[in-house]
C-alpha cells in the first residue's frame, strides 16, 4: 500500500542506549463519533502519577524511549523532528482531519501539498496528508493551518516507538499451561514467519508494500501475543501482522499506524495488541474511538518512561486496556509507568521470547507483559461476547497485587503468571 513517508522507526529495534537494542490528561473522545462502550475504568483515570524515587540504573531504563528518540532524531533529521513537548514527528507533515472540499482548496492556496488521502473507510475516518511549503518548519506550518481553517481540526504526524529491550540469556524456569488458539491483531514492527516458536501459526500480513521486514521486537511480541514463546503456538492460532514499521526512519507514524487499525477492523479483528507507546494524536483517538464502538478491544502497554512519567498513548485513551509490567517476583518494573491507565500487570522481566534467526532471547519491558493479557482476552472471548463480558472475566482471574482493588501500579491484578513461559536467568 504506497505512501509518501513509509513507516517504520529503524525498528523500535533500533541499537539503542548502552550497547541495547530498544524495542520501545484528559481522556479524548472526539464528538463527532460515537462514545465507546462503557467498561470498567477508574473514576479520575488519569491523575497525576506517582512520583518513587528511582534508582540510577532505574532512571537509565527509563529513559530509554527518550535516548531512541533522540538517537532517531539525530541520524534522521531530514525526515524527523518534534513536536512543542519534545515528542518525534515527521518532518514537514501535517495532517487534516475530516478534510472537506473548502478547506482543502484553501491549504493548496497556501502553498500545502496534499500528498495523499489515508485508507480509513473500515473506521468510518477520513484525513489527509499535507506537506508544509517549502521553508516552513513543521510547528510553524501547524500554527498557520489552525489560524487559515480555525474550523478545521489538524494534528501531527507522530511517530510511536515500542517500550522494551533485549536482555539476553537462555532459558532458566518455565510455567506450564495449556495455550489455547487464539485469533489476534499485532500493530508493530515485522515478525520472522519463519522462527521455530512461529511453525503452524498462520499469519496474515500488512505493510511495507508486500515485503518481510522481520525486527525483534515484532518477532518476540508475536512469539508472546500468539502461544508459547518456549513452543509452536497451538493449532488454529491466526496473528493478523501490522508492520508500521518496515525498516525506515519514519517508521510508527501515526498514518501507518491508524491504517493498520482499519485493516484490523477491516477483518473484524476482535482483540488488537498495541506495544507501542507516543504522544496523544487526534487522529489516533478517532481511530480508536471507532474501533470501541465497533466491539474491538484494545490491549497495550503503558510504557517504560518511568512513575513520574505523563500518560503514554495509546495505552491512556479510555476505555484501551493498559498494561504494565512486573517481575519474577510479581514486583512492578521501576521503569513503568503508574496511573489510572494501568488496567492489568502481566510478566515482562527476562521473559524469553523469538528473536529473528531462529533465536530466543531474554526481554523486558510493558511491550512483553501487553501480548500476554491479549492472548488472554483472545482466549476468553466467546460467541455474543462483547469487551467488557471479556474484561469481567479477566478481572474475575487477576491476582491482586498491591493495594486491596484496583490501584494505579497494579490496576486489577496480576494475569499470565500461570502462561507456559520461560526466562532468561535467575531473577536479580
Amino acid at each position: 500500500m504506497p505512501l509518501s513517508t513509509p513507516p517504520r522507526l529503524v525498528p523500535v529495534l533500533l541499537l539503542a542506549f548502552a550497547g541495547l537494542v530498544s524495542t520501545g490528561q484528559a481522556q479524548v473522545v472526539p464528538p463527532s463519533l460515537p462514545a465507546p462502550p462503557a467498561l470498567p475504568v477508574l473514576p479520575g483515570q488519569l491523575e497525576a502519577p506517582l512520583r518513587p524515587v528511582l534508582s540510577e540504573a532505574d532512571r537509565r531504563l527509563a529513559d530509554l524511549r527518550q535516548t531512541q528518540a533522540r538517537l532517531l532524531l539525530r541520524r534522521h533529521r531530514d525526515v524527523l523532528d518534534t513536536d512543542p513537548h519534545g515528542e518525534l514527528i515527521v518532518r514537514h507533515e501535517v495532517l487534516l482531519l475530516a478534510p472537506d472540499a473548502g478547506t482543502l482548496q484553501r491549504v493548496e492556496q497556501a502553498g500545502y501539498l496534499v500528498q495523499h488521502r489515508l485508507e480509513l473507510a473500515p473506521l468510518g475516518l477520513d484525513a489527509a496528508v499535507l506537506r508544509a511549503p517549502p521553508r516552513t518548519g513543521t510547528r510553524q506550518a501547524l500554527r498557520r493551518l489552525r489560524r487559515l481553517a480555525p474550523e478545521a481540526e489538524f494534528a501531527f504526524n507522530h511517530v510511536y516507538l515500542g517500550g522494551g529491550m533485549e536482555s539476553g540469556g537462555s532459558a532458566s524456569r518455565s510455567f506450564e499451561a495449556d495455550a489455547p488458539a487464539v485469533a489476534v491483531g499485532l500493530v508493530d514492527s515485522g515478525v520472522d514467519a519463519t522462527h521455530p516458536a512461529l511453525q503452524g501459526l498462520r499469519i496474515e500480513r500488512w505493510g511495507c508494500e508486500g515485503h518481510s521486514v522481520a525486527a525483534p521486537h515484532g518477532t518476540a511480541v508475536a512469539s508472546l501475543l500468539a502461544g508459547d514463546a518456549a513452543g509452536p503456538p497451538r493449532p488454529g492460532s491466526v496473528l493478523f501482522a501490522a508492520d508500521i514499521y518496515c525498516g525506515e526512519p519514519t517508521g510508527g507514524a501515526v498514518t501507518r499506524l491508524v491504517q493498520a487499525l482499519a485493516w484490523l477492523a477491516r477483518h473484524e479483528v476482535r482483540v488488537i495488541n498495541l506495544s507501542v507507546v507516543g504522544a496523544e494524536n487526534a487522529l489516533l483517538a478517532r481511530a480508536v474511538t471507532a474501533l470501541q464502538a465497533r466491539g474491538h478491544l484494545l490491549v497495550a502497554a503503558v510504557g517504560n518512561d518511568g512513575p513520574a512519567s505523563p500518560p503514554l498513548y495509546p495505552a491512556a485513551y479510555s476505555g484501551v486496556v493498559g498494561v504494565t509490567a512486573v517481575d519474577q517476583r510479581q514486583r512492578l518494573l521501576p521503569e513503568a509507568l503508574r496511573g489510572g491507565q494501568v488496567a492489568f500487570a502481566a510478566p515482562g522481566a527476562q521473559v524469553l521470547a523469538a528473536h529473528p534467526g531462529g533465536q530466543r532471547e531474554g526481554v523486558r519491558g510493558t511491550s512483553f507483559a501487553a501480548p500476554l493479557v491479549a492472548r488472554l482476552a483472545a482466549a476468553q472471548w466467546r460467541p455474543g461476547d462483547g469487551p467488557a463480558d471479556v474484561l469481567t472475566r479477566l478481572q474475575a482471574q487477576a491476582l491482586d497485587l498491591g493495594e486491596r482493588g484496583r490501584d494505579k501500579r497494579f490496576g486489577h491484578g496480576l494475569l499470565g503468571q500461570d502462561l507456559a513461559l520461560r526466562y532468561a536467568g535467575p531473577e536479580r
